[in-house]
């Protein structure tokens, strides 16, 4: 495998610090870096070329981007700097830093933790996308529930050729089922030297989080799988981080329960303003590295960023910067608490009539519901129809869209339902199924 020195350097550094992580990457992984050619000299030029500075690729008129004044008006407040300009491929600076504290803000387990700078990702598909190509090679073994977001098994599995291995989400008692769980970790590390755990919570589609004491039953699952001399991957999704409606629920990212428990697991929190600052189009993602060391830990984040860095810059060059100077002035707002906390309330507010609609027994004979206390979804589990069927009839004949999962789960999104129409969708959906049964 033919790799560039610049790669061979950070390879080194991340072997010098911790042999295990080195182990973790995937064959891309080991071979990206960032490059110091055009982008470095350009940097250097930035802080040193006073009088003409003829590196930029791009056009400057009047000492700013140039750009077109009907563009300009639109977006008047922000300057050409922060709006028509690269951004850096890492993401700009001060988004960075705010997001990082953020994280520490929301997260209190992870305060004490090795905490790597965010980089910011072109939403969190792409966060997820960065990851698997530094650490998952075709065959590599990736645990996953059966209640799964689709896209993972579309990037996980076809565009990287990992092989995805399942556990009932589900206990008999309704909660995570932390037995199953560990029975696939356990037989899965006793068969591999390396793992990738993909985990979400607020879950997609089942609208499900943990509680603090399962939270601390898949840590120590996933110490335990460590302990045995398997290198793994920990991926915490966090999606729809702040979405929780339940008093027993987590109300923190499950990644500070697991970083900092064993040297052979990388902890990789992926998360972004896409539904925390409910901005979904700006697509602003964030990747952050926690680790169990302090010791070494900043060589070897420096050189997963350098990794990560190219990874973007081979790929998407960099992300959007405007986006990323809104959300930036959004977290910089006096009032984004306030506005976070009526949009969660309006949230909330629609999950809880969901959860009264449902208790209504006449629905008994048609579906049972999966537990959900969290994000945008919840699930029902038909008895005598076909999920499929169900939902090309709610389409065709009362105008209804839902969506199918496999030949018993109905996945609705009360997140874009107004309270007033949630009666009615679910009085809809058993009327559809009775035009069915019948």
């Amino acid at each position: 495998m033919d790799i560039n020195a610049l790669a061979l350097e950070l390879n080194k550094t991340i072997q010098t610090n911790n042999q295990h992580i080195y182990d973790m990457l995937s064959d891309f992984g080991k071979k990206i870096y960032f490059p110091k050619g055009i982008l470095s000299q350009g940097a250097e030029a930035k802080q040193k070329a006073k009088k003409t500075n003829a590196t930029i690729g791009i056009a400057v008129e009047n000492g700013e981007p140039m750009h077109l004044t009907s563009i300009r008006n639109i977006i008047d407040h922000i300057p050409p700097k922060d709006s028509f300009n690269y951004a850096p491929a890492s993401g700009k600076p001060e988004l960075r830093s705010a997001w990082r504290d953020k994280i520490l803000s929301d997260n209190p387990s992870l305060r004490d933790k090795a905490l790597s700078n965010p980089v910011v990702t072109n939403g969190l598909t792409h966060g997820l996308s960065l990851t698997a190509d530094l650490f998952v090679n075709p065959g590599d073994a990736i645990i996953l529930p059966d209640k799964m977001w689709g896209n993972y098994r579309l990037m996980l599995s076809v565009r990287y050729g990992g092989q995805i291995k399942t556990y009932p989400f589900y206990s008999n008692s309704g909660g995570f089922n932390i037995e199953a769980f560990r029975e696939t970790v356990i037989a899965s590390a006793s068969e591999n030297n390396k793992l990738i755990i993909l985990l979400n919570f607020p879950n997609n589609p089942t609208g499900y989080t943990l509680t603090p004491d399962e939270a601390k039953g898949i840590a120590s699952v996933i110490k335990d799988a460590a302990q045995t001399d398997c290198n793994i991957v920990a991926i915490s999704d966090d999606a729809y981080f702040g979405l929780f409606y339940d008093d027993e629920t987590l109300k923190e990212s499950l990644s500070g329960y697991i970083a900092g428990t064993h040297p052979r697991i990388l902890t990789v929190k992926i998360c972004g303003a896409t539904k925390e600052e409910y901005v979904w189009g700006f697509r602003v993602g964030f990747l952050t590295y926690c680790l169990n060391q302090s010791k070494g830990a900043e060589d070897i984040f420096y050189a997963l960023e350098r990794k990560t860095m190219g990874a973007i810059r081979s790929s998407i060059s960099n992300c959007s910067h405007i986006s990323q100077t809104l959300v930036l002035r959004a977290l910089q707002s006096e009032t984004l608490g306030e506005e976070r906390k009526q949009k969660a309330e309006v949230m909330a507010s629609r999950a809880q009539k969901v959860k009264e609609v449902i208790k209504n027994n006449k629905y008994n004979d048609a579906w049972d519901v999966y537990p959900f206390n969290s994000g945008y979804f919840m699930c029902l589990k038909l008895k005598s129809v076909d999920a499929e069927e169900l939902r090309t009839h709610l389409l065709d004949k009362y105008g209804i869209g839902v969506i199918a999962l496999g030949g018993s789960d109905l996945r609705i999104a009360f997140s874009c339902v107004e309270v007033e129409d949630i009666q009615d969708l679910f009085d809809t959906i058993y009327k559809g199924i009775k035009d069915l049964s019948a």
